[in-house]
């Protein structure tokens, strides 16, 4: 019959165990070192070579630690130091708009109150423009302020630099304003130093160009000239006497050859129109 090998099993110490007996042995050569003068010098060179690496690799590992600790620390402290400066970047930027836009009102403010003096016999109210009609041009544009205010319909509508148009249509809270550019407007107007009388009208693809149309000016001694002044007239039956309306840029003569036409030059910015003055008075003569 066959032999059977029975193999034996390797004997394998627990690391639980071994590290049991390590702690024990390390335990009691502590209390040998306490209390046995004999074995200290034994106990400390075995200690140099067994303890000390350890106690080494753990200091060494316990720096490391800290020293990342305070990386992170520092790291983190960084950061809510570049996240408070950007902050403060972005309230500086927002004061820095308010401040220009600030800047601008002031100085159409100063504009309104110079006019205001000259406008003195009127009674008037500052408004901020809400809303336009699509496009570049500001031809026909709401106002913040309406009924509620004294607005009413054909009141005149303007800037410190001249005339922008008439409200149209009137709200409780709200106007609209259509501006002499507009291809519906039409003003009676003169020429300041001559008092010919002439007719301004709106033209959106003519104000592209800079300028609006004025037309049957009737100048037979040929005093008119470019850069002569054209306010609204005496005669217009909806818009008050003397506001700016613009300054003239050419002149041409009709084929009629009785008549001339040509173009102005606005003094108002129609691009560019945040506050308005409206003239809380009809050219009637009637208060709303």
């Amino acid at each position: 019959m066959a032999r059977v090998k029975l193999k034996r099993k390797k004997f394998e110490l627990p690391s639980r165990y071994i590290l049991a007996i390590i702690t024990f042995f390390c335990i009691a050569m502590m209390l040998l070192t306490f209390f046995t003068d004999a074995v200290s010098a034994p106990l400390s060179g075995i200690a140099a070579y067994t303890v000390v690496p350890f106690e080494r690799g753990f200091d060494s590992i316990g720096e490391k630690f800290t020293s990342r600790m305070n990386d992170f620390k520092n790291l983190k402290e960084v950061l809510d130091r570049n996240e408070a400066l950007q902050n403060r970047v972005n309230e500086l930027s927002q004061l820095n708009s308010q401040l220009t836009r600030d800047r601008y009102e002031l100085e159409e403010l100063r504009d309104f109150y110079g006019l205001a003096d000259q406008l003195s016999d009127y009674d008037t109210v500052g408004a901020r423009v809400i809303g336009k009609d699509p496009g570049n041009w500001f031809s026909v544009f709401l106002i913040d302020k309406g009924s509620r205010d004294g607005l009413a319909v054909d009141m005149n509508v303007i800037t410190g630099s001249g005339l922008v148009g008439i409200i149209t249509e009137v709200g409780p809270t709200w106007a609209s304003v259509r501006s002499i550019i507009d291809d519906s407007s039409n003003v009676s107007a003169m020429v300041l130093n001559t008092q010919d009388s002439v007719m301004v009208s709106g033209d959106l693809k003519l104000i592209s160009e800079g300028d609006i149309r004025f037309e049957h000016l009737l100048d037979e001694d040929e005093r008119v000239v470019v850069g002569d002044q054209i306010v609204t007239s005496n005669i217009s039956d909806k818009f008050l006497p003397g506001i700016n309306i613009g300054y003239i840029s050419s002149i041409d003569k009709d084929p009629n050859n009785l008549t001339k036409s040509g173009t102005l030059t606005p003094g108002v910015d129609f691009k560019h129109i945040g506050t308005v003055l409206v003239i809380k008075e009809l050219k009637a003569g009637k208060k709303d």
